[in-house]
């Protein structure tokens, strides 16, 4: 490291110092606590270029210690340095950026697909909600927060970008190219699937979907159908405004949510009888790849009792974020309020449980090879799309089931 470099570390260290002890100075305030936590992180950096035994890079150093400092909050804070921030604004900028169609967010300490959307580039690859991503265009997400992430899978249309997907059932990554493309919101699909019964399936709760439901909704009333069911599994993306504008064509009465934040004003979303459409009986199909907006849909209908809600808890990421630049050029992505239910209870912790729990059907894993064989196995291409409803979807066979008891009306 070059004089240079030790003076502006040297100076960066006594800002720091300086500005802790006039904060203790002037006495004790709410933020003594970042004080105290400032002078650790000086003493640190000191100790890192004074004793590890090599000379370190401090930029790397420094740029880390954000990193890890955001992720500590929850998965979906980042830090992207004065580079990554560049290159994130002119994606953005070019008005030709192309997406995989994934959600992402982190488990285990990967980066990893939440859901997928349909006849997206992701889904043509064969990815699946649940699938690890070990590496992004040749980099481990081991280290690599969820904006880093999104910086590396969006890009120019028509370009592609290789990922190492640890699937089900497999230990080792498998590599993946995926061909980003511009993406049109998904379609919503609407489906007759018993005499009386609408079935609507949303991969997305895009900006006019509840005005979609409300149509929907209106001509199955005219046909003669007395039943809905709600398929909001896959379902990531989209406005909580619009899930809110959608509980209130179905739920009369209560909250729908509440959005509350250190520096957020709280706001409720109380239920409107005046905008409710359909009150006969409804039920909401959810799993662990339900997140976002669609889980305070699901989240309003379960705790009103508005309806069944089937299938399994839901992720648990419906929070808002926000873009704050600093400075030096860099940027974070900070979770400034999270969603909770009805009863008080934050979706970002507890996602949403439903209130007849039913497991999917286990993935076929016969295709994964014996290693007794000798040989490798050719994985089976995976059906683009959304998944079929039919008798033989455990989730959807026993919301069919629960419709079928006597009729459950608002109240």
């Amino acid at each position: 490291m070059n004089r240079a470099a030790r003076l502006g570390i040297l100076a960066a260290s006594v800002t720091i110092f300086c500005y802790v002890g006039i904060g203790h100075v002037l006495g004790r305030t709410p933020d003594d606590k970042a004080y105290k936590s400032l002078t650790v992180y000086g003493e640190v950096l000191q100790k890192i270029q004074a004793d590890y035994v090599d000379e370190p890079n401090m930029h790397l150093v420094t740029a880390g210690s954000l990193h890890g400092l955001l992720e500590s909050l929850d998965p979906q804070s980042s830090y992207l340095t004065p580079r990554e921030y560049s290159e994130y604004k002119q994606k953005i900028q070019s008005g030709a950026t192309g997406e995989t169609g994934l959600n992402v967010s982190k488990r285990f300490g990967y980066v990893i697909a939440i859901s997928v959307l349909p006849d997206s580039p992701a889904d043509k690859a064969g990815i699946h909600g649940g699938d690890i991503f070990e590496s992004i265009a040749g980099f481990t997400t081991r280290d690599m927060s969820i904006g880093q992430a999104l910086n590396l899978l969006n890009g120019p249309a028509g370009s592609g970008v290789k990922v190492g997907v640890i699937r089900r059932g497999r230990a080792q990554p498998e590599e993946v190219d995926v061909v980003r493309q511009k993406l049109a919101s998904p379609k919503m699909t609407a489906q007759k699937t018993d005499p009386d019964v609408l079935t609507l399936r949303l991969a997305s709760l895009d900006a006019g979907r509840a005005e979609e439901i409300r149509y929907k909704l209106a001509e199955a009333d005219k046909q003669g159908i007395r039943k809905l069911i709600l398929d909001l599994r896959e379902c990531g993306r989209g406005p909580v405004s619009e899930a809110v504008a959608i509980a209130r064509l179905l739920v009369p009465s209560g909250t729908i949510g509440t959005l509350r934040g250190q520096t957020v004003s709280a706001e409720t979303f109380p239920a409107e009888p005046g905008k409710v459409v359909w009150k006969n009986p409804v039920s909401v199909l959810i799993d662990g790849t339900t997140s976002g907006a669609a889980e305070v849909l699901a989240s309003a209908i379960v705790a009103n009792h508005r309806g069944d809600v089937v299938g399994e808890r839901t992720f648990g990421l419906a929070s808002e974020q926000k873009l704050i630049t600093l400075d030096d050029g860099s940027a974070l992505f900070l979770t400034v309020a999270n969603y909770y239910n009805a009863a008080g209870k934050p979706i970002l912790e507890d996602g949403v449980t439903p209130s007849e729990v039913v497991r999917s059907a286990a993935e076929d894993d016969s295709d994964v090879g014996d290693d007794n064989s000798g040989g490798s196995a050719t994985p089976k291409e995976a059906p683009s799309g959304p998944r079929p409803l039919s008798p033989e979807d455990p989730v959807f066979h026993k919301a069919l089931d629960l419709l079928k008891t006597p009729a459950k009306k608002a109240a």
